[in-house]
């Protein structure tokens, strides 16, 4: 009785699990952790912060800029093909011409996926906004993307080759045509009417699309917005072809070369000549010859007359003309303002 009661009292054997049994364990709860990965990665890719990119508002400027130049120089190049010809032949097909030259740019660079060559050197390229993929594994610079579509391509030519030339094309046929001066209320006047407002609209939206490209650096020009094909760059590891030290220089000249071309017309030659000319060089033993010679014909005078009251030697054909056509006729050798002329040799009372 005693032993019953000792067996009954001590701890059972505990319960050996089968030798499987974790394999069992494995696949029943595998159904659950993938849909818990798969739950948890869905939530946080939604919850991912795309990457921002900038970027630089003055490679875009510059891109444009040497695109431009790009096309005057092959625009130079092809009017020497022309230069034996008739002179003024190309002028009646000047935009035409620079129509096609936009169209060649467009066809082997956009069209195939390559980037202009303002953009190439800039180290820029487009890219289709509309199909861009902003977060995800693939997404490590934020530059990644497509190039644009065939839609977008197409569009393209014609808004910035096929736009530009008919513009062109109505404009010189409304200035040859004389639509703005017509007076009476016609068709044409209209036209012109029509012409103007059109073109005051897209300034004003030109102006507001610079507005938001300088706040957002995004879409240059109104084409790239409307088709979405924006400007990145081409290799994120890549730097811009043209220094910032040569762009600099060519500022600084273009600037200094409009400021000329704003005060010469403001400064009179005639006080110029007059203020540098006691830094003028010493006259040569040789320039007494000279003095004998009509400064305007460069030839000896055969009917020598003089200048009042400055003395120097003209021809009376060169003085009289010269005098007559101004009404204040300054000598061509001191620039002191011609009193009158006096035949050379005569004396005051001979006069």
């Amino acid at each position: 009785m005693a032993n019953e009661t000792l067996a009954s009292s001590s701890p059972s054997t505990p319960n050996v699990p089968p030798e499987h049994a974790w394999i069992d364990a494995h696949r029943a709860l595998l159904p659950r952790w993938n849909s818990s990965s798969s739950s948890s990665s869905s939530s946080s890719s939604s919850f991912q912060i795309a990457i921002p990119i900038s970027i630089s508002r003055v490679n875009q400027f510059d891109a444009a800029r040497l695109d431009v130049e790009m096309a005057a120089m092959l625009k130079e190049q092809l009017v020497k093909v022309f230069s034996v010809m008739k002179p003024g032949f190309l002028f009646q097909y000047e935009a035409e011409l620079d129509a096609f030259l936009e169209f060649l740019i467009w066809r082997f660079s956009i069209w195939v996926d390559k980037p202009t060559p303002g953009n190439a050197l800039m180290n820029l390229r487009y890219r289709d906004e509309r199909a861009v993929v902003t977060r995800g594994k693939e997404v490590r610079t934020g530059v990644e993307g497509q190039g644009l579509s065939v839609s977008q391509k197409i569009w393209y030519c014609l808004g910035t080759v096929g736009g530009q030339y008919l513009w062109a094309r109505l404009q010189a046929f409304s200035a040859f045509r004389r639509w703005g001066d017509t007076e009476q209320r016609s068709f044409a006047r209209y036209l012109w009417i029509l012409m103007q407002h059109v073109e005051g609209i897209y300034k004003a939206a030109s102006f507001s699309n610079l507005l938001l490209f300088l706040y957002s650096g995004r879409y240059r020009t109104i084409i790239e917005r409307v088709l979405q094909a924006r400007l990145v760059y081409g290799s994120p590891n890549m730097n811009r072809s043209v220094s910032f030290e040569y762009m600099n220089r060519q500022l600084v000249w273009n600037e200094f070369s409009e400021m000329l071309l704003l005060l010469l017309p403001l400064l009179k030659s005639s006080s110029i000549k007059k203020l540098l000319l006691p830094f003028s060089k010493e006259k040569t033993p040789g320039s007494s010859n000279d003095d004998e010679m009509c400064p305007i014909c460069l030839k000896s005078p055969s009917t020598p007359f003089v200048a009042l009251p400055c003395q120097h030697r003209y021809c009376y054909y060169c003085i009289s003309t010269r005098a007559a056509a101004a009404n204040s006729y300054r000598c061509a050798r001191c620039n002191e303002t011609v009193g009158a002329i006096q035949r050379h040799g005569l004396t005051n009372n001979q006069k």
